[in-house]
């Protein structure tokens, strides 16, 4: 079985776990912080990869699909 604390699913236990870790009564489960990071960064550089790797034509294309839905959206409220 795992030996690192497991984080609490309650909110109650949550935010009690929370106050724990600020005033230094309990440690913080840091095994997944790197994953958090590695996940953060792909997601930093990957819309601006695709847009080197598209057509201008197609980025137009992409850019006028996306207005047209967000004024789709605004009309049904």
């Amino acid at each position: 079985m795992s030996q690192k604390p497991k984080i609490p699913r309650d909110g109650n236990q949550l935010a009690k776990f929370v106050v724990d870790v600020a005033t230094g009564e309990r440690e913080a489960d840091i095994n997944s912080v790197p994953v958090n990071e590695f996940a953060r960064a792909g997601g930093l550089k990957g819309g601006k990869a695709r847009a080197e790797r598209l057509s201008p034509e197609r980025r137009r294309q992409i850019a006028k699909s996306a207005a047209e839905a967000r004024w789709r959206s605004n009309r049904n409220q």
